[in-house]
This record gives structure tokens, sequence and C-alpha cells, in this order.
């Protein structure tokens, strides 16, 4: 496929990317009006697309892959270190304030305990493993050089984060079998 090709294609993904980026740039730019989890979130946002970018301005300048799959491959352990960060500190946030709720000897607001965060979580991590995966993949696949087939370039990625995806949705069904289990509805509801 001709670099021209390629950089419009990166530089169509990007731009379309913007409906999680600009929100991130937004959160960014609040400075501490944000919690520093969510601050963290939002750079490894940033650094994710921002990467998406750089390629698409690589392969409209350069004619070598391991210049894109190096640039790739950095962006996702940026973004991906960065998430890890931020979920590191949501749960000291979420331990701090339980720990000040405790303290006032007041039970925590209703919203916050009901909110269901296993299925999501479950969700996010694995499809953000997945693409992790296929990015790490594809790049491995194009730094080996043009001696194997290219539909394997294309293809072993995607059947990658297709798994990734089944295996989400499947944790997610489950977690939502368990709670509906746990929480059963009352006599009135199942008759409606």
């Amino acid at each position: 496929m001709a670099q021209p090709v390629l950089a419009l294609g990166a530089a169509l993904l990007t731009v379309s990317g913007s409906v999680w980026y600009v929100p991130a740039l937004a959160d960014l730019r609040a400075g501490a009006d944000r919690p520093d989890s969510r601050r963290d979130a939002a750079a490894a946002c940033v650094s994710a697309w921002g990467a998406a970018g750089v390629i698409a301005v690589l392969f409209a300048v350069t004619e070598g892959w391991r210049i894109h799959a190096l640039t790739a491959a950095a962006g996702a352990a940026v973004a991906l270190g960065l998430r890890t960060r931020a979920a590191v500190r949501r749960r000291r946030e979420e331990r701090e304030a339980a720990r000040h709720w405790e303290q006032l000897r007041w039970n925590r607001p209703a919203a916050a305990t009901d909110r269901p965060r296993n299925g999501r979580t479950a969700f996010a991590v694995l499809v953000a493993a997945g693409l992790a995966a296929a990015v790490v993949t594809a790049a491995l696949l194009l730094t080996a050089g043009p001696g194997g087939p290219y539909w394997l370039t294309a293809a072993a990625p995607a059947a990658l984060v297709g798994l990734f995806l089944v295996i989400a949705a499947t944790v997610t069904h489950t977690h939502a079998y368990a709670r509906a289990v746990r929480r059963p509805r009352s006599r009135g509801a199942q008759h409606r």
C-alpha cells in the first residue's frame, strides 16, 4: 500500500478520535479542578492519540516501517503507563474518601456505592489489553520486514482485538448475571 494512502488513513483515524481527546484536553486544561486520577487518564488518552497523529505525519514524510512501529510502541507504552498510574491514584482517592466519610461517622452517598464497577472495569481492562497486544503484534510484524504475507500484518492484530472483545463481552455478561443473581427482582416487578 502506498505511503500517502496510509498517511491519509492514519490522519482520518486521528481526526475521528477527537471525541476522546478533546474532552481529555479539557480535563488537562482544567488543572487542579480535576482529581489527579482523572488528569492522568486524560494524559494517557492524549498521548495515545498524539502518537497516532505523529504516525500519520511519519507516513507522509518517511519511507521505512521501523520508525512507525517504534513510535506506535512508544505511544502505547506511555499511554499504558499513564493509564495504570491513573487507576492506582483512583483507588487511593476512593480509599481516602471512604476514610473521610468514616471519620465523619456518616454513610457514603448512595450514588457512590451503587455504581457498577466490576463489569465495566473488566471490560475496559480487557479491551485495552487487546488493543495493546494488537499494537505490539503489528509493530513486530512490521519490523520483521516485507518477507511475510501482507494480509497477516492486518489479520493478526484484528484477530487479537476480536478475541479480546469476545472475552471482554463474556466477562461483562458474567458480572451482570452474578449481580442479577445477588439482587433478584421483587415479585411485583416480575409480573409486570
